[in-house]
């Protein structure tokens, strides 16, 4: 089975792209959700975020994301931390994922293929991508969240140029219209590529 990547900055739409994919019938892991998952369920994850972040990393067994953010949140060296006890554990859980899937291809969702040298686990990757300008604004109406930490956001990742120019597609994300038929278009190319 063919493993595809999709990508993006945050706010370019990747969950927009993954939900056209899903119409299509292609089987979609979104790194992130299953992160969160994993973070309230793994005793393991649990132990090792409290040695490191201190108990009050989880209040009343449940994972403190607000705590946690504002941890990692300008450190570079708490975001390898949590990143290094989380990440083996979803690569873990995508691999047993995968075994259960029936398909030519599929995707995994994750904004920081690139930065966490995963690019060589798949196949092909997608980088979905759109102003800065649309993607802040996004953001704004998505979360409750400023400007400011968007833009901390966006820069604690990988330029989207430098992204682009590692992936084998590119789906610019600013009308739903043209985004479903780049969808369509690249479906078609890893249909092909799955039954070589």
């Amino acid at each position: 089975m063919i493993k595809v990547g999709l990508t993006g900055g945050i706010g370019s739409g990747k969950t927009t792209v993954v939900n056209f994919f899903k119409e299509l019938g292609v089987p979609v892991y979104i790194a992130d959700l299953e992160a969160k998952k994993l973070m309230n369920t793994s005793k393991s994850i649990q132990k090792n975020l409290i040695k490191v972040f201190g108990p009050q990393a989880y209040v009343n067994g449940k994972l403190n994301r607000p705590y946690l953010a504002h941890q990692v949140f300008n450190d570079e060296e708490k975001l390898k931390a949590i990143n290094s006890i989380v990440h083996p554990k979803v690569a873990k859980h995508f691999s047993k994922w995968l075994q259960q899937q029936n398909a030519p291809y599929c995707i995994q969702e994750n904004a920081i293929i690139f930065e966490n040298n995963k690019a060589a686990d798949f196949d092909f990757i997608i980088s979905v991508t759109a102003p800065k300008d649309i993607r802040i604004e996004r953001v704004l109406k998505r979360d409750s969240t400023s400007k400011s930490e968007i833009m901390a956001r966006i820069n604690n990742q990988w330029d989207q140029a430098k992204k682009n120019e590692l992936a084998n597609f590119i789906i610019e994300n600013t009308t739903l219209t043209d985004t479903k038929k780049q969808v369509k278009k690249i479906h078609e190319i890893l249909l092909k590529a799955a039954s070589d």
